[in-house]
């Protein structure tokens, strides 16, 4: 895919990871999940983001989960990812580690002719996420590679 404002400047890996990390922790915030925020913010919302990573990244995450909950409009919901069975989970893990387990999700298994953004929406709105996202498993602890394979399949 290439910049929506420098289209001689191609989206980078760097950019698909820090939309993705962005992504949790909006929604971590917002008590929702995911898929919420990729569909509110829309195809055109992150074809721009994606676009401006590179000046996101220089920003302060907080003020950039603020930006982007007032620009989209988000509202807070009622799922909490940290409400986990403390006998099976010691500690979640980052918004930091699960930018990089869909960013890597994305790029392993992005389409011939599909750009980054296209492969966001398909990732965030599989049920896989759901699996992924239920730390009292350790689905989101696999390596990349099978988490591929499991998206592939169906599920783990």
């Amino acid at each position: 895919m290439t910049n929506k404002y420098f289209p001689e400047e191609k989206i980078q890996t760097n950019d698909l990871y820090f939309i993705c990390y962005m992504i949790e922790r909006v929604a971590r915030k917002l008590h929702q999940k995911n898929c919420f925020v990729v569909n509110s913010i829309g195809k055109d919302g992150l074809e721009h983001l994606i676009s401006v990573a590179k000046v996101l990244h220089a920003k302060n995450p907080e003020e950039v989960e603020d930006e982007w909950i007032e620009e989209y409009g988000l509202s807070k919901g009622d799922f909490d990812i940290a409400l986990v069975d403390r006998d099976l989970v010691e500690k979640i893990p980052s918004a930091t580690q699960m930018g990089k387990v869909y960013q890597r999700l994305i790029s392993d298994t992005l389409q011939q002719g599909e750009t980054e953004v296209d492969g966001i929406f398909r990732v965030y709105n599989d049920s896989l996420c759901d699996v992924i996202d239920n730390y009292n498993c350790s689905a989101y602890y696999e390596p990349s590679y099978v988490i591929a394979r499991a998206y592939y399949q169906g599920g783990f």
